[in-house]
C-alpha cells in the first residue's frame, strides 16, 4: 500500500449503514475507493477491516494501510451528514493517531456514490429537504431538461446562472413548470434614458397660421426628436431620416412638413405605411385632425374602393395609402397631382425578404413621379421626403443613400423589463391569462389600468388564446373587417379590453397603449422574428403618458419550432433576439425580384428604368433582369408586353406568373390555382 499511495491530498469519510465509505484524492483525482469498519479495543475504536473496491469488487486489505493511508493524507475530512456517533467514533480513533479530522459540509448525493464534494453557504444548492452541490444540481436541472424537451445551449446556461444565484432547484425546475416568478424570470431592464436636446418652442414656428394655431393650442413645446427634426432643416424642405424609438413623436415630425406644405400651396401629403390597418387608423387620426383643413383620403392595395366604403380622391390634400397601394397607382399610371411632402413610415420595411424590394422600388418610382411633374409644372418645386423608423442598425449609411439628414432620438421614455419563463403551447393560455389578470387589476401612477398586448403567429391562435381569457380579450389581425377592427381599437383605447392578441398587424405601430407586451410565439407565420422586428414589437410596451414602465414577457416553449423549414428551436431564438444587435437595412435583390423591381421601372418609366434601377438601394443586375424580361416575354424592346403589364400591375413574381399561366393552360380554375399558390407559398 504505501508504495501505490505515497501522497494522498484528501481522505474523506462517509458513514453508509454499519461501515465508513473512505475516498482517497490526489490533484484532483480519485485514487482509491473502499469501506472501512471499526473495533472497540482498550485503546479506542481501531480498523477492524478495509476494502478497496475496484470495478465493482472489493478486496480485502490489511487495516494497517488504512492507518498508513491516513498518515500520508494532506488533509482528513468527515462528512457533516455522518451520524454524530459516527463522527466521534472516526474522530476518536484518528485522535488516537494524532491524526486531525475536521467535519465538513458535503454533498450526501455525491457522497453515496463515493464522491467528495465539499459545500459552503455560497456553493451549496437547496434541494428540496436538503442541500446539495452545484454538479449534482446541473444534473438533476438537466434531467428535468430532457424530460421537458431538450433546451439549446444558451437557455441551459440561463438556468444555470439562476440557479447558481438563487441556490435553489426547486424554484428553477418551476419555471419550466410554467410558474411566475418575477425574480428569476426577469432577463434584464431597459432603463428609460433622455438625451438632453434644447425643445423648440410652437409659438416660434414658421407654419402656416391654421396648422400653427392647432399646434399652440395642445403644446408648448415640441418634444426631444421634433425639435431635432426642425434644427436640422425640417421646415426648410430638407429630406430626413427619423429614428427614434416607439412613442417618442416621429409622427408629428412628418405631419408637420406635410401639413404645412399642403396649406402653403406646396403640393399634398402622401402618409405611407406596410399595413392596411395601420393605414386605416391613421386615415381616420387625419381625418379627425386635420379633416376641416383640407380633404383626407386613404389608398390601400389594388382596390379602387376601401373596405370603409369610401372611395380614393386622388385629387385630395392629404393621401394616407399603403406602399402597394401608392405603387398600384404608379404601375397603372394614375395621376396623384402635386406631391409636396412624402411620409414613409416604417422605412426599415427595406430590409424585409418579401415587401423589401417593393418599397425599395416604390421610393424610386414615386420619385421618378414627382421629379417628372416637376419638369413639367414650373409652379411644383417636387417632393420633401420624410422617412420614419424605431429601429435602424446602420442609420448613417441608410441617411447618406436615401440622400436625406439623420435625425437620431436615442431615448426610451419608460423603462422595460424583459422577462423570459418557459412554458409549452397548451400551458401559455393559462401563464397569460394570469399575466393579464395581474396587470390588469393594477393602475399606474397616471390612473391608466395595465393592458396587454399578446403576440403570436397565426390568426386562428389569435382567437383561440383571445377565448382563453378571464378578462375581456379580443382578436385582432388583418383578416377582421374594417368595422371589427375599429371595434377593437376603441375598446382598447375605452380601457375595455384587458388584452388584444393580434399578428403582425400591431407590430408595425397601431396606437395601442398598452403596458405590457407577452410573446406567446416568437414566430410570425412561419418565419422566426428578427431582432428589428422583436425590437419594434416589444416596444409597444410602456407609454410615458400612461404608464410608469413597460413589461414583455417571453413565453418560450423548449426544442420547439413552428414548420419544418425552421432551423433553429423556441429558446435558441429567445436567447439570440434578447442579445442580438440590430440589423442593418438594406434591400438585397436575388433574379425575382430584380426581375419584378425591372419591370416595373420600365411600365412606370420606359428607357429611364435603367436610371431608377441605379437609384435604388438595393443593387440590381440590369442587363441580367433585362435579358430574362425578353425571354419571358415580359417586355418588348423596352415597352412592356400585355402579360408584363398584367404581370407588373398585379405584383407577382416570375414564379407566380408561370404558375398560373400553367394553371390556364391545364384548365385548372381559379380557385384551384389560387389555392396552389396559396399552399405553395405555404410551403407545403
Amino acid at each position: 500500500m504505501s508504495k501505490q499511495v505515497t501522497r494522498v491530498d484528501t481522505l474523506f469519510l462517509h458513514q453508509t449503514g454499519d461501515d465508513y465509505l473512505v475516498v482517497a484524492r490526489r490533484d484532483g483525482k480519485r485514487v482509491l475507493r473502499g469501506k472501512l469498519e471499526l473495533k472497540e479495543t482498550n485503546a479506542g475504536p481501531r480498523p477492524l477491516r478495509f476494502l478497496v473496491t475496484r470495478k465493482g469488487e472489493d478486496s480485502p486489505r490489511d487495516p494497517s494501510q488504512f492507518v498508513e493511508l491516513a498518515r500520508s493524507a494532506a488533509r482528513i475530512r468527515i462528512s457533516q451528514q455522518t451520524p454524530k456517533d459516527g463522527r466521534d467514533e472516526l474522530k476518536e480513533m484518528f485522535d488516537g493517531y494524532q491524526l486531525e479530522a475536521l467535519t465538513v459540509r458535503t454533498c450526501r448525493r455525491c457522497a453515496v456514490n463515493g464522491r467528495y464534494s465539499p459545500i459552503t453557504d455560497d456553493t451549496a444548492i437547496k434541494a428540496e429537504h436538503e442541500h446539495i452541490c452545484r454538479d449534482c444540481a446541473v444534473q438533476e436541472l438537466e434531467g428535468e431538461l430532457s424530460f421537458a424537451g431538450g433546451l439549446t445551449q444558451a437557455a441551459q446556461e440561463r438556468l444555470e446562472e439562476l440557479l447558481y444565484e438563487t441556490g435553489d432547484l426547486t424554484r428553477i425546475t418551476n419555471l419550466l413548470q410554467g410558474e411566475l416568478d418575477p425574480d428569476l424570470t426577469k432577463f434584464d431592464t431597459i432603463s428609460a434614458t433622455t438625451e438632453d436636446v434644447e425643445l423648440v418652442e410652437t409659438s416660434t414656428l414658421d407654419l402656416h397660421p391654421n396648422l400653427k394655431s392647432m399646434l399652440t393650442e395642445r403644446f408648448d413645446t415640441l418634444l426631444p426628436v421634433q425639435s431635432l427634426a426642425i434644427d436640422n432643416g425640417l421646415l426648410d424642405g430638407d429630406d430626413q431620416l427619423v429614428v427614434s424609438a416607439t412613442a417618442t413623436g416621429k409622427t408629428l415630425v412628418g405631419e408637420l412638413a406635410g401639413i404645412d406644405r399642403m396649406l402653403k400651396g406646396d403640393g399634398k401629403m402622401l402618409f405611407l405605411v406596410p399595413l392596411v390597418a395601420l393605414a386605416n387608423q391613421k386615415h381616420e387620426d387625419f381625418k379627425e385632425r386635420y379633416g376641416h383643413l383640407g380633404k383626407v383620403t386613404i389608398r390601400v392595395g389594388a382596390s379602387r374602393i376601401n373596405d370603409d366604403g369610401n372611395r380614393f380622391d386622388p385629387n385630395a390634400d392629404v393621401i394616407v395609402g399603403t406602399y402597394e397601394g401608392i405603387d398600384h397607382a404608379l404601375r397603372t399610371g394614375k395621376d396623384l397631382g402635386d406631391i409636396g411632402t412624402v411620409v414613409i413610415d416604417e422605412v426599415h420595411t427595406l430590409k424585409e425578404e418579401e415587401r423589401g424590394h417593393r418599397l425599395d422600388g416604390m421610393i424610386a418610382r414615386l420619385k421618378h413621379y414627382c421629379e417628372a411633374r416637376a419638369k413639367r409644372r414650373e409652379s411644383y418645386g417636387g417632393a420633401q421626403w420624410i422617412y420614419l423608423s424605431a429601429t435602424v442598425g446602420n442609420p448613417k449609411w441608410l441617411a447618406q443613400n436615401l440622400r436625406a439628414n439623420l435625425v437620431e432620438y436615442e431615448d426610451r421614455p419608460v423603462p422595460i423589463e424583459r422577462h423570459v419563463t418557459f412554458a409549452d403551447g397548451q400551458e401559455k393560455p393559462r401563464i397569460e391569462n394570469r399575466l393579464v389578470r395581474q396587470a390588469f387589476d393594477s393602475k399606474s401612477s397616471k390612473g391608466y389600468r395595465g393592458q396587454t398586448i399578446i403576440f403570436t403567429n397565426s390568426r386562428r391562435r389569435c382567437h383561440e388564446v383571445a377565448r382563453k381569457m378571464d378578462y375581456n380579450a379580443a382578436a385582432y389581425h388583418a383578416g377582421l373587417d374594417y368595422g371589427q377592427r375599429k371595434r377593437v381599437e376603441r375598446q382598447f383605447a375605452n380601457q375595455d379590453l384587458a388584452a388584444v392578441v393580434t399578428t403582425a398587424a400591431l407590430a408595425a405601430g397601431v396606437d395601442f397603449p398598452a403596458s405590457q407586451v407577452i410573446f406567446d410565439t416568437l414566430a410570425m407565420g412561419i418565419e422566426w422574428l428578427s431582432v428589428q422586428e422583436f425590437s419594434q414589437m416589444l416596444g409597444r410596451a410602456g407609454r410615458p403618458d400612461y404608464h410608469d414602465k413597460g413589461v414583455v414577457y417571453l413565453l418560450v416553449e423548449p426544442d420547439a419550432s413552428y414548420h419544418n423549414t425552421m432551423e433553429m428551436t423556441e429558446d435558441e431564438v429567445a436567447f439570440k433576439l434578447l442579445k442580438g444587435e440590430m440589423e442593418e437595412v438594406r434591400t438585397v435583390y436575388d433574379q425575382s425580384s430584380a426581375v419584378e423591381e425591372t419591370l416595373a421601372n420600365i411600365v412606370v418609366a420606359g428607357k429611364k428604368a435603367k436610371a431608377l434601377n441605379n437609384r435604388m438601394l438595393g443593387e440590381l443586375p440590369t442587363t441580367h433582369a433585362v435579358g430574362k424580361l425578353l425571354e419571358w416575354g415580359f417586355i418588348d424592346g423596352l415597352d412592356p408586353t400585355p402579360l408584363g403589364l398584367a404581370v407588373t400591375r398585379q405584383f407577382l413574381s416570375p414564379r407566380e406568373a408561370f404558375a398560373i399561366l400553367d394553371g390556364i393552360r391545364k384548365g385548372s380554375s381559379p380557385y384551384e390555382i389560387v389555392a396552389d399558390l396559396e399552399l405553395d407559398e405555404e410551403g407545403r
